[in-house]
C-alpha cells in the first residue's frame, strides 16, 4: 500500500553487478535486487554433499552475492538457504542445503537432515558436490539422505570442485571414475572459489529446467528476512574467531531490529550456548574476545546494509539447546525462519 512503500528505502551494495538492498522498514524484511529481464526456464535445484565441500561457495559464485556462511570449518550451513538466480531467460532457485551428516549427534543435526531432504521434493534437478582432492567416494549415502527415493528420477549433476587444488592429471582420473562409477547424468569440474566451471553448471540446469513463469520477481535474489543475514554474519564471525565445539554449540538469534531515521541502525543479537564454560569462552578475559567478536560482525553487517549500526551482543545458557525440538523450531530449524 502507499504507506508500505513510502516506508521503503534503497542502498546500493555492490557496484558490479549492480545491486541493491531494499528494506521494509515496517516488516524489517530485505531483498536484494538485480535488474535483469524475461524469464522461461524456471526451476528448483538441490545443492547436496557432504561437510566443507564447497556448497556454499559454489551457491554464492551462482547467485553473484554472498548469501550463505563460508568458513574451513565443516558444517556451518545449518539451514536451507534459498538464492534466487535470474537471467534473461530463465530463473534457477537453488536450496544451499547443511552437509549431509554421517553420525547425528544431536535433535538439531536431525532437523538438520530433514531439511536436506525436503529441499529435494520441489527439486527439478540435483548437483552433488564432492571435493577433488580427496579420494573418490561412493555418493549414494549423499543421495540417499539428500533426495531418498527422488534419487532415480531426478536429473543429476556431479561437481568435482576445488580443481584448482589438485593437478590436471589427477583430475582427468577422477572424472573417469565418477563417470564409471556413480550414475549420474555428468560430471564437470569446477574451482567454486575462482568461479571456474561455474558456467557450465548453468547451462546444465538450463538444459534440465521446465519452461514456465518465473516462481519469483526477476528481481529477488533471497526471501529471507534481513535479520536472518545478520544473524548469519554473526555465526559466520563465531567460526572464525573460536575453536574446536564452541562454535558448533552456538545459536544467533536477532531479538531487536530498530530503523532510527537520524541515528544508526540498532541491532540487538543474542548468542546462546549450552554452557557455562561455552559463555566464559566467548565473552573472553575482561569481555575483550567478545568485543573482538562483535567489530567484526559490525563491520559486514554495515557492508551488508550499506548503513551504520549500533550492534549489541549479549551472551546466555540455555543448556541442551540442540536437543529441545520446541526451542529449535522457533529458532527456525523446523524449515520456517522467523522474521521480527
Amino acid at each position: 500500500d502507499g504507506e508500505t512503500e513510502s516506508r521503503l528505502n534503497f542502498y546500493r551494495l555492490r557496484s558490479t553487478p549492480s545491486v541493491v538492498v531494499r528494506t521494509c522498514q515496517r516488516f524489517h524484511l530485505s531483498v536484494v535486487v538485480l535488474y535483469l529481464d524475461g524469464g522461461s526456464n524456471v526451476g528448483y535445484v538441490a545443492v547436496l554433499g557432504k561437510p566443507n565441500v564447497g556448497k556454499s561457495t559454489l551457491a554464492n559464485q551462482m547467485i553473484g552475492q554472498k548469501l550463505s556462511i563460508v568458513t574451513d570449518k565443516p558444517q556451518t550451513t545449518r539451514h536451507r538457504v534459498l538464492g534466487i538466480c535470474s537471467g534473461p531467460e530463465y530463473q534457477m532457485i537453488l536450496y544451499d542445503t547443511p552437509g549431509v551428516i554421517e553420525k547425528k549427534m544431536h535433535k538439531l543435526d536431525s532437523m538438520m537432515m530433514k531439511n536436506v531432504r525436503s529441499a529435494a521434493l520441489n527439486a527439478d534437478c540435483v548437483l552433488v558436490i564432492v571435493d577433488a582432492c580427496k579420494v573418490p567416494e561412493n555418493i549414494n549415502e549423499v543421495l540417499e539422505e539428500g533426495v531418498g527415493d527422488f534419487k532415480c528420477t531426478l536429473p543429476t549433476l556431479l561437481v568435482l570442485n576445488k580443481k584448482d587444488l589438485i593437478k590436471p592429471g589427477e583430475i582427468a582420473k577422477k572424472l573417469e571414475w565418477y563417470e564409471k562409477f556413480t550414475d549420474v547424468d555428468e560430471v564437470i569440474p569446477v574451482s567454486a572459489k575462482y568461479g571456474h566451471g561455474v558456467d557450465d553448471i548453468k547451462d546444465w540446469i538450463l538444459s534440465k529446467l521446465p519452461t514456465g513463469p518465473p516462481y519469483y520477481p526477476k528481481d529477488i535474489v533471497s526471501e529471507h528476512p534481513e535479520s536472518f543475514f545478520v544473524a548469519e554474519i554473526v555465526r559466520e564471525k563465531i567460526f572464525m574467531q573460536y575453536r574446536n565445539e564452541v562454535p558448533y554449540a552456538c545459536q544467533v538469534n536477532v531479538v531487536s531490529y530498530k530503523t532510527r531515521p537520524n541515528a544508526k541502525e540498532f541491532i540487538q543479537v543474542e548468542i546462546v550456548v549450552e554452557k557455562d564454560s561455552q559463555k566464559i569462552i566467548l565473552i573472553g578475559k575482561g569481555g575483550k574476545a567478545l568485543k573482538t567478536l562483535a567489530t567484526a560482525a559490525r563491520l559486514d553487517i554495515e557492508d551488508f546494509l550499506q548503513k551504520k549500526v549500533f550492534l549489541e551482543v549479549e551472551v546466555k545458557v540455555k543448556e541442551n539447546w540442540r536437543q529441545d525440538e520446541g526451542l529449535l523450531r522457533y529458532y527456525g530449524y523446523g524449515g520456517q525462519i522467523r522474521a521480527l
